[in-house]
């Protein structure tokens, strides 16, 4: 283990560390949502992960996006891996400055076990949730993260066995309700804490075994 899997280790001890870190998480979209889970679940130990949005940084993400001045421009997943290999180097990253579609998505999140929407089209969100629930991965979506405020009514819900959405589910963003660091970041980190919780009760029940 390196200085930053000791220092989670400490927490989690080192066969729940190990057990977590044999999953792959599929990140699609690296948005606010998306960057900000990302950086959550390597804090929290994971280290398999495939990143996928086509968009690149700009001036406007910065405001709830898990990026810096500095990497303007560039794509978001690569500034993304650079951001989570900065807290841990042994990160096993598969970087993918793709477009999500309903054609490629299956492929592209094949090898993952747990996949995270992070998108903002509201017509990808249910294609993406739609392609995925038939199938023995987890997924987390989100719906109602704008504005501010009542930051309380941001819930986590569970739909299914392997289905879980967070928000309001009512407060979408818009122009009138602008996507902010506080919610955006609420929502990100319950994501992420469904994806901890959900595979670190897998392995209290199933003895380890995914």
């Amino acid at each position: 283990m390196n200085l930053t899997e000791q220092g989670i280790a400490a927490y989690l001890g080192e066969e729940r560390l190990k057990y977590i870190q044999t999953v792959t998480i599929g990140i699609a979209g690296a948005g606010g949502l998306g960057s900000n889970c990302a950086m959550h679940l390597v804090r929290s130990g994971f280290k398999r992960f495939v990143l996928v949005d086509f968009d690149q940084i700009e001036k406007s993400n910065l405001n709830r996006q898990s990026y810096t001045l500095k990497q303007l421009d560039q794509y978001k997943v690569t500034a993304l891996s650079e951001n989570m290999l900065a807290v841990n180097p042994d990160l096993d990253l598969d970087v993918l400055a793709t477009k999500v579609t309903l054609e490629n998505m299956q492929p592209l999140f094949e090898r993952c076990d747990a996949v995270v929407e992070a998108f903002d089209d509201p017509k990808i969100k249910r294609n993406f949730v739609e392609s995925f629930l038939p199938t023995e991965k987890l997924v987390i979506a989100a719906s109602g993260i704008g504005g501010t405020g009542n930051a309380d009514a941001i819930i986590t819900r569970k739909v299914r066995d392997n289905f879980y959405i967070i928000g309001d589910m009512v407060t979408e963003c818009c122009a009138k309700q602008p996507p902010f660091s506080p919610k955006v970041a609420i929502a990100a980190a319950k994501q992420a804490d469904v994806i901890l919780s959900y595979y670190l009760d897998k392995f209290e029940t199933e003895g380890g075994a995914k």
